[in-house]
């Protein structure tokens, strides 16, 4: 995100203005090019509405008010507004992805084995899907599987990539071990392995309540030696 605009109106009509900026996303369909926006309402003015729109940069935004589209309905809105709308251009100087950040932290620790750290950003009503278990798991559930994990590798992740949505968060990773412990049955073997997945984490509150997981649990046996190639 480089570039924000805020644009501030007051009105007694918003289910109107609703329903025109309904139909200006319809009309601008392909043509927009503003990445996210949010419509908030003072709580201590309910006629007061402030909108934020996100665009990759102040070029884009000039590119998108320029639309003739954009134009038709800002008259409109002006004629639904009690005095005429206020715009803000803001160049991004700091930029905090908080959900995304932390599900990065999760991955640092999980590979530097700190478990104290590690669950603290946890709920305490966590529940962790993976394929692996036939029942969904707790939060205890879900620090004794990482313990079992630590026992059998020394390991680490690498994150790849991230996307976000919604106080949702997921990650692509990869992650590196040295098979030094009982894993399945399985001895040790001093076996360098590698292993991808991905995981989404859902947020509350600033907190890790649910978690999925997917990763290549077959490729990581055959590693080992369990499966044929």
């Amino acid at each position: 995100m480089t570039f924000v605009q805020l644009i501030e109106c007051r009105t007694s009509r918003f289910d109107e203005m609703n329903r025109l900026l309904d139909t200006w996303v319809e009309q601008t369909k392909g043509k927009r090019t503003a990445t996210h926006a949010v419509v908030g309402k003072d709580r201590a003015d309910a006629s007061h509405f402030i909108e934020i729109v996100e665009f990759p940069s102040y070029e884009e935004a000039m590119r998108n008010s320029g639309l003739p589209e954009t134009d038709r309905i800002f008259q409109d809105m002006v004629a639904l507004c009690d005095a005429e709308p206020t715009f803000t251009d803001l160049d991004v100087v700091r930029d905090e992805q908080l959900d995304p950040d932390l599900a990065r932290e999760f991955f640092e620790l999980a590979g530097r084995g700190e478990p104290g750290l590690l669950f603290e950003r946890f709920s305490d009503d966590y529940v962790d899907h993976d394929p692996a278990h036939p029942a969904d798991l707790g939060l205890r559930g879900a620090q004794e599987e990482y313990a079992g994990w630590r026992r059998a590798f020394d390991f680490a992740f690498r994150v790849d990539d991230q996307v976000a949505q919604d106080g949702r968060v997921c990650t692509r990773w990869t992650w590196t071990g040295r098979h030094q412990g009982d894993f399945l049955g399985i001895a040790a073997t001093g076996q360098e392995v590698t292993m991808t997945g991905m995981t989404w984490h859902r947020f509350r509150d600033g907190r890790i309540c649910e978690g999925w997981w997917q990763y290549d649990r077959a490729g990581l046996l055959e590693q080992l030696g369990v499966l044929g190639e």
